[in-house]
């Protein structure tokens, strides 16, 4: 859900800066299908349905479901934003293989939320010494926050990558100024004035 409030937050900033929600409408976005495969993925295995059937299975089809979205981010590394987005997702996945394919949770921070450690399989998981303690979720956002969960650095870097993304193209789709073009007649009948810039005088007149 951090990501959830990195976009919202984008939203208004690129509003405030005069962008145009519409222009993330033309973000040229490659491989596009293999993000939603990848989140689709991760959707139904976090369903409890499959949760509580999954098993052992459960950590590899993660990490795989996981590297599909990240295969798709590299490949839009140009975009704003896109290389925080790239270190934030790094990070995360370099805690979650070091932790056997889970992402260890501290409990304290699950403890600030009212939440203990999942029951059925969770990408989450309480460890008691986890590698690369600094990468895991150390944090948690405040209880009464909407959807408050815990997070990690790599959340964070994940957070201000998509913030840049939406609030920069938003901000590149706005409106410019329109330089007024007189028309080529214009031009012909203002230039047709005589040297010293008095109108001519019509034909014939001033003789006598």
């Amino acid at each position: 859900m951090f990501i959830l409030y990195a976009i919202v937050a984008g939203l208004l900033i690129g509003a405030a800066l005069g962008g145009r929600w519409l222009a993330l409408g033309s973000i040229p976005f490659r491989w596009a299908p293999l993000i939603f495969v990848g989140f689709l993925a991760q959707i139904v295995l976090f369903t409890d349905a499959v949760a509580e059937r999954v098993g052992p299975a459960g950590p590899p089809l993660y990490v795989i479901s996981t590297l599909m979205v990240g295969i798709a981010v590299l490949r839009n590394v140009g975009l704003p934003g896109m290389p925080l987005i790239v270190l934030g997702a790094a990070s995360n996945m370099t805690a979650i293989l070091a932790n056997g394919g889970f992402m260890p949770a501290a409990p304290g921070a699950l403890a600030a939320l009212g939440k203990t450690a999942p029951v059925i399989y969770s990408n989450s998981a309480v460890v008691a010494q986890p590698a690369l303690e600094l990468l895991t979720d150390r944090f948690a956002l405040p209880r009464a926050v909407p959807f408050a969960n815990v997070f990690s650095i790599g959340d964070v870097l994940l957070g201000i990558g998509v913030l840049v993304l939406v609030a920069a193209t938003m901000r590149s789709g706005r409106s410019e100024p329109t330089a007024v073009v007189a028309p080529p007649g214009a031009v012909a009948i203002a230039s047709s004035g005589s040297p010293g810039g008095e109108p001519a005088s019509p034909s014939g007149a001033g003789t006598h």
